[in-house]
């Protein structure tokens, strides 16, 4: 319990650390300080995890499912604080923003890191709940950092559409711990996961149908799932770029590793049941994640500003992910796995050079944003490789874990397939229609002179091939662990 201690202990510390700051590049290197010691006690954490399996107390539970995710936390948050430390410098010289809101910007981004942490080790469903909500309340003051109407309208509508849909969760939450009260006689215990676990073939499935529906329904809005989804585009355009990237690659995956948790629990006690279809819980998620895939290709056709075209490719790939975990099986868990973090890597990458391209064109109007390949090649090749990966691309990793998706839907849902394939295409060709004059456009007469950060960019592109070329062996131990832990069988 030492290693989680430290890995929740040292968030805290550094946002506490921050708000007393006011040099701004005395804060950008201790935020970046912060980060790598949250990795590297991370990493402690997992080393143990793998090494004696799931342990824990009454508050907290540490497994290959949710260590597996702590990393991929750690390590995005380091390496976005490696790129924000220059480009927030930038934003400071350009007075888009002062030294006292950059101050508020570090101590919330590690007060963000820290609740999502808070939400990933817990092993009380009601803390989880408190955890989502500290992270959004912290990410609305990120998404309102520059003060502007437009930011301010972005923040408010993030508040607003996320606080209902957390309202939602609760009510969920609370119908939980109504069908385990009555099964587990200590209180105290009746919303701790690893209990319920044990005994969710005991819990009454009519309520634990009712529970995960609003489960879903309130956890999804922080998902992206369409038709909650309009925050998202909203909160990724108007806040600053490094708060892009976590919230696309970090907070999505949070939200669905709740809704994964408690889809455990729902088919469990569903197949005790004999009134329901045991599949229902897996249906629903399938059901909103095709949903939320097709809108969100098709959305990507419509949009204008950079910022709000990869926020939406975002929406299409949590649309994606949640389909494999709705349908289940080994394969199609393994995939989801494989796809949380090949897309967390990726996507926030891609919003690294997405940042210096607003930067250098002085606005995020794809319009006015061309010829970076020739201007800024380091940005310009970022872009277009990252956005190859992302449409999923061989040999990168999305296209592996795309492929197990694919293969897993042709095994149980054939007829669905097809309509997969179609939305894989429409997502690449409203990519790509925007990607090419940007990359390859005229050279504009007038663009501004800023440092290009490139290297967090490319270690994750480089990862993110590795991964499409060849699993590690304990990598792929780590997601058949996990893979196992969900769905009861092991892939490998």
């Amino acid at each position: 319990m030492i290693a989680l201690t430290w890995t929740l202990l040292i968030p805290v510390a550094g946002m506490l650390l921050l708000a007393l700051l006011s040099s701004p590049k005395v804060s950008g290197w201790l935020n970046l300080f912060v980060s790598i010691l949250s990795f590297l006690s991370s990493c402690w954490l997992a080393k143990k995890v793998l090494k004696a399996g799931s342990f824990g107390g009454d508050q907290f539970y540490i497994d290959t499912f949710n260590v597996y995710l702590i990393v991929l936390t750690t390590f995005v948050g380091m390496t976005t604080a490696i790129f924000s430390r220059p480009y927030m410098q930038h934003e400071i010289e350009i007075a888009r923003l002062t030294i006292t809101r950059l101050k508020l910007y570090h101590a919330s981004y590690q007060a963000f890191l820290f609740t999502m942490l808070l939400a990933l080790s817990t092993n009380n469903l009601g803390v989880l709940w408190v955890a989502l909500e500290g992270a959004t309340l912290a990410t609305v003051l990120l998404v309102s950092l520059y003060r502007t109407p437009e930011s301010i309208e972005a923040a408010w509508k993030y508040f607003i559409l996320c606080g209902v849909g957390i309202a939602q969760a609760l009510f969920g939450t609370i119908l939980l711990y109504l069908a385990a009260a009555k099964v587990i006689p200590d209180d105290g215990q009746a919303l701790l996961w690893s209990v319920l676990h044990g005994r969710a073939a005991e819990l009454e499935p009519a309520v634990m149908v009712i529970a995960y529906v609003f489960l879903l329904v309130g956890y999804g809005t922080k998902v992206g799932l369409v038709p909650l989804h309009n925050w998202l585009p909203d909160a990724h355009s108007e806040g600053p770029t490094p708060i892009s990237a976590v919230l696309s690659g970090l907070l999505l995956n949070v939200a669905l590793y709740a809704i994964v948790r408690v889809k455990m629990l729902t088919d469990a006690a569903l197949m005790s049941g004999t009134d329901y279809n045991p599949q229902l819980a897996g249906h629903l998620m399938m059901g909103f994640g095709v949903i939320s895939f097709t809108v969100a290709a098709l959305f990507l056709h419509r949009q204008r500003d950079i910022k709000r075209l990869y926020s939406y490719s975002s929406i299409e790939h949590m649309g994606l992910m949640t389909f494999a975990f709705g349908i289940g099986g080994p394969l199609a868990t393994f995939g989801a796995l494989l796809h949380m973090m090949v897309h967390s890597l990726t996507k926030s990458a891609i919003f690294m050079t997405v940042g210096h391209a607003s930067q250098i064109a002085g606005t995020q109007k794809m319009d006015h944003i061309r010829g970076l390949i020739e201007t800024q090649p380091a940005v310009g090749w970022g872009l277009l490789i990252g956005t190859l990966a992302i449409a999923g691309f061989p040999p990168f990793g999305v296209f592996t874990s795309e492929f197990l998706l694919l293969t897993a839907t042709m095994q149980s849902w054939p007829w669905l397939t097809i309509p997969l394939l179609l939305g894989l295409a429409l997502a690449f060709a409203g990519l790509f229609r925007h990607l090419q004059p940007m990359v390859f456009g005229a050279r504009p007469e007038l663009q501004s002179a800023v440092y290009v950060n490139s290297l967090p960019m490319m270690i994750h592109l480089f990862l993110v091939l590795w991964l499409g070329l060849s699993i590690p062996s304990f990598l792929a131990n780590w997601f058949d662990a996990a893979t196992q832990l969900i769905t009861g069988k092991a892939l490998l």
